[in-house]
């Protein structure tokens, strides 16, 4: 017998209603899509963000979402394709892709919570805080390959040199 899809299904809190709660929580803007749908504006270090959240049910996963706010012009997806190849090596959770409709880079990752009660706020931060972080510190490198013509690993190693101190 197959483990039930989702613990918390019976308790009857939404995994969306508690993400929208974290965010309300830190006073984000947000709207709700759908039921199993909520969309969220917020500013990082370089752009601001658009964060996605939606429940799957027969997976019982949900999907997030960070698009960063810039297009990849065509001439330039192949070599973001490279970049996005060489940052991901990087990452520990989640990934860097690039939406072929819109061009747009974005974080994703995917929680998993068959056989759960279900996610907590302190997943759902941090969720939020690796992604919006990991955007933080590769957005440079998207602008070193987009604008500044500089190969992926140039772009990412410029992107990592941590600086000795503030200005």
């Amino acid at each position: 017998m197959s483990e039930p899809l989702y613990l918390a299904d019976d308790d009857g809190l939404h995994p969306i209603d508690l993400v929208e709660q974290v965010i309300g929580a830190n006073q984000w803007t947000h709207h709700r899509v759908g039921d199993d749908e909520l969309a969220v504006e917020v500013a990082g270090r370089w752009c601001d963000y658009r964060l996605y959240f939606a429940w799957h049910r027969e997976a019982a996963a949900i999907h997030f979402s960070l698009a960063l706010d810039m297009r990849v012009p065509l001439a330039k997806r192949h070599d973001v394709g490279g970049l996005l190849a060489v940052i991901n090596e990087k990452l520990w959770l989640g990934h860097f892709d690039l939406w072929a409709e819109d061009g747009l880079p974005m974080f994703r990752y995917a929680v998993l919570l068959r056989g759960t009660p279900g996610p907590s706020s302190a997943q759902i931060e941090e969720l939020v805080s690796i992604a919006m972080s990991e955007s933080d510190r590769f957005y440079p490198a998207f602008q070193f390959v987009i604008w500044g013509g500089k190969s992926p690993q140039d772009a990412v190693a410029c992107a990592l040199i941590d600086p000795a101190g503030e200005a």
